[in-house]
């Protein structure tokens, strides 16, 4: 058990850092310890103490953390500003993980889940990670079609990683688990809110190399990862009807200062996100 990932943990779950993660996100950037960190806390052995605890229930129950100090900690959340300091996964561990997310509508029609179906076969037959939310809809497609295939999907959640959202889906999340990868920011125990989900979209943006959103309404929670990824630097692909649809659809598409595209078929979508993507594409099989 790692001292470092303790103090982490302590700090975050115990801390003085409970509410905002800012502050200690900078320090770790500026090269201070979590151990010294908590070290100025006013009741640091107590709270020592507890996440100690915490980490061994954890660790036993198969739900491993990781800190931003760990070298399995994915580099590509390295990356962003708002890298969340801890992590809980599930799976298959890979590095580097060249990740397509596909997202949209919870409420998406046939002619939407079937495009999402296609694109993930896409994806895997270039060598590519499906990166989804594990939603209903759109993430549900993608994910089963990514594991149908025989290829690799990785789940971002929005709720602590022994929990089960939509309950429909638990049985897809233990087959993610086996093959490919389920990933939480939130401490095991957590449910899903309506905070967590912009969250989790923030973490799912920044572990994928691009994203592509199918199908989106202007109220739409997708509007988050689309403004995440332009945050983050990274690739924005859209359909046509987010395009025409909804006003933040076309305001990222029409600023020159983001990596944003619109897409008008399946195969375009697929072919722009890897073209767009940060990963050198000869790693990949040939577009």
């Amino acid at each position: 058990m790692s001292e470092e990932l303790v103090a982490l943990v302590a700090l975050l779950r115990y801390g003085s850092f409970q509410k905002s993660q800012m502050a200690l996100r900078q320090r770790l950037i500026d090269g201070d310890l979590p151990s010294l960190i908590l070290a100025e806390e006013p009741d640091s052995e107590r709270i020592h103490t507890s996440a100690v605890r915490d980490v061994e229930q954890w660790i036993a129950a198969g739900e491993r953390p990781l800190s931003w100090l760990d070298p399995d900690y994915p580099q590509q959340l390295r990356e962003v500003h708002d890298f969340p300091p801890v992590i809980f996964v599930r799976g298959k561990l890979a590095q580097p993980d060249h990740g397509i997310c596909i997202v949209g509508s919870r409420e998406a029609g046939r002619a939407s889940i079937e495009a999402a179906r296609e694109m993930s076969r896409l994806v895997v037959s270039k060598g590519g990670t499906v990166v989804s939310g594990l939603a209903k809809g759109i993430d549900d497609a993608a994910h089963s079609e990514a594991l149908a295939c025989g290829g690799r999907t990785v789940a971002v959640i929005g709720n602590g990683i022994d929990h089960y959202y939509p309950a429909e889906n638990r049985r897809l999340q233990h087959a993610i688990e086996d093959s490919g990868l389920v990933l939480s920011q939130f401490w095991p125990g957590s449910a899903p809110t309506k905070f967590s989900f912009p969250m989790r979209n923030a973490v799912m943006s920044a572990y994928a190399n691009a994203t592509i959103i199918i199908s989106a309404k202007e109220k739409s929670g997708t509007r988050h990862q689309a403004k995440q990824a332009a945050a983050h630097g990274r690739p924005l692909v859209v359909s046509r009807s987010v395009y025409e649809n909804t006003s933040w659809g076309r305001k990222l598409v029409d600023d020159p200062s983001v990596l944003a595209r619109v897409a008008y078929s399946v195969e375009e979508s697929v072919s722009i996100a890897m073209e767009m993507a940060t990963f050198n594409i000869s790693d990949l099989a040939s577009l």
